[in-house]
């Protein structure tokens, strides 16, 4: 997925007619001192630092200015910050708008029923995840019709916004709705969407879109997200790389095995630090270099755990062995590996001459791995 950062989010929402504040982007102290200066945006003013990480105005990088040089401090307070492990390089500036009310709307994907969902809240300005889930309205919206003057009235309702507010809402949810499709999105949120007099305004954009549809967008292709530098090594060699906060590397074929493969861990007190699916791969080479890739991040030990349908257990091994004898002793750890399937007594017996055991039962696997990571977490801690 390619997330943007806020600004550029907002210019997709403004091509797309969506009301917003007068804005401006900053890279540098003076350059927003200049900005204000000039009048380019209105004082007073907000600034914002423009990293993807939530809890901006808790966390110091939100600040508010009255004047030329309190726009100029707040920028540089806020360029020198590093939020939740993210440099900050750039801030938004905007104007600051008399707000009514902050209410949430947003508009992704319903995976569960394959089709786009319209979400709405009463409750905004707060994370979507904190609201009670009987104060966030869900609408399915037929891909086809597309969404229809009933679905905008009764988001109004749900909102509690009628008149001239309901109807500015109504034309926000059709450019949302818009933007949505033809920027080939999985989420376009505003949280929080203000009241301001008579309408409506987005105070914030959440855009997402779909990494399968990033070649129809060349002009997002230098945008880095929050993925880490082997995360970004690993989508140039198009190998599925997931880096958490953990110590437990786990290697699996299939998102569903891999996902179960992590909350078995979770179950015993070890904590996944990096996941690679390997996917339908039976090429040793992909194996060896997926493998090399995950010994980088320096896990403190490995559950490899393949069922082999489409995956062969003894090509997976011997990509598996080849990559060990890669990695210097100084720098190797504990593997575990849970093997089943197509060619499993081969792909055991490649593991067994390299030293590797291969037990066949995932609850005693799984507490190997996790005792040779260092023993369980403490509940509510990191170990």
């Amino acid at each position: 997925m390619v997330k943007l950062a806020e600004w550029r989010g907002k210019e997709i929402f403004r091509t797309y007619g969506v009301p917003l504040p007068t804005g401006r982007v900053a890279r540098s102290a003076e350059e927003a001192a200049r900005i204000v200066a000039a009048q380019e945006v209105p004082l007073p003013c907000v600034i914002k630092a423009q990293v993807l990480a939530g809890g901006r105005g808790k966390g110091g990088a939100v600040r508010f200015a009255s004047t030329v040089d309190e726009a100029r401090a707040a920028a540089q307070a806020i360029l020198a910050l590093e939020f939740k492990g993210e440099k900050v390089r750039e801030v938004l500036l905007e104007s600051k708008l008399a707000i009514g009310r902050e209410l949430y709307v947003s508009i992704t994907l319903d995976r569960a029923g394959r089709i786009p969902i319209l979400l709405t809240s009463a409750q905004g300005g707060v994370e979507i995840e904190s609201v009670p889930d009987d104060a966030i309205v869900r609408q399915p919206i037929h891909p086809f019709v597309g969404l229809t003057g009933y679905e905008k009235r009764r988001a109004a309702g749900s909102l509690g916004v009628t008149g001239a507010v309901a109807r500015s809402l109504g034309g926000l949810l059709d450019s949302l709705w818009k933007a949505f499709n033809e920027e080939d999105a999985e989420l376009v949120e505003i949280n929080p969407l203000a009241v301001v007099g008579d309408g409506v305004v987005a105070l914030d954009a959440k855009v997402i879109i779909e990494d399968d549809a990033a070649f129809r967008h060349p002009e997002f292709a230098e945008v880095r997200d929050d993925r880490t530098p082997l995360e970004e090594i690993a989508r140039e060699k198009e190998i599925a790389f997931v880096q958490l906060d953990g110590n437990i590397g786990v290697i699996a074929n299939g998102a569903g095995l891999t996902m179960a493969t992590l909350d078995v861990l979770q179950q015993f007190g070890g904590r996944p630090g990096v996941f690679l699916d390997l996917g339908g791969t039976d090429d040793p080479a992909k194996v060896t270099e997926a493998f090399l890739l995950m010994a980088q991040a320096r896990p403190k030990a490995v559950f490899l755990n393949i069922f082999g349908g489409v995956t062969r257990c003894d090509t997976v091994a011997k990509g598996l062995v080849e990559a060990l004898g890669k990695v210097p002793t100084s720098e190797r750890f504990p593997l575990v590996a849970r093997i089943r399937g197509n060619n499993e007594a081969e792909g055991i017996a490649i593991l067994r001459s390299a030293g590797v055991v291969s037990n066949p039962d995932l609850k005693a696997s799984a507490e190997a791995v996790v005792a040779a990571a260092g023993g369980p977490s403490p509940p509510g801690g990191a170990a």
